[in-house]
C-alpha cells in the first residue's frame, strides 16, 4: 500500500513542479501566464519557484516512501 501512496505522491509532486516551473519561465522570460495554475491563483514569478519546489518536495518524498517500503519488505514467502 504504500508503494502506491509513494507513486501517487511523486506523480502529483511532477505535476505540481511543473506548473511552477512553467510558471516561472513563462512570466519571468515571455512575460504571458502558461499552464493551469493561472487560472486559480494569480502569482508572481518568486511565488512559482515556491511552487517548484514544493512539487519537488513532493516528489522526494514519494521517492523515499517507496523506497524505504521496498527495503523493509522482502516480498511473498
Amino acid at each position: 500500500m504504500r508503494i502506491t501512496i509513494g507513486y501517487i505522491v511523486e506523480s502529483i509532486g511532477y505535476v505540481i513542479g511543473a506548473q511552477g516551473l512553467i510558471g516561472f519561465v513563462s512570466l519571468t522570460f515571455f512575460g504571458t501566464e502558461w499552464g493551469w495554475l493561472h487560472k486559480v491563483v494569480d502569482l508572481p514569478s518568486a511565488a512559482n519557484l515556491a511552487v517548484l519546489a514544493a512539487g519537488l518536495l513532493l516528489v522526494v518524498t514519494g521517492i523515499r516512501t517507496r523506497k524505504s517500503t521496498a527495503r523493509q519488505d522482502p516480498g511473498p514467502a
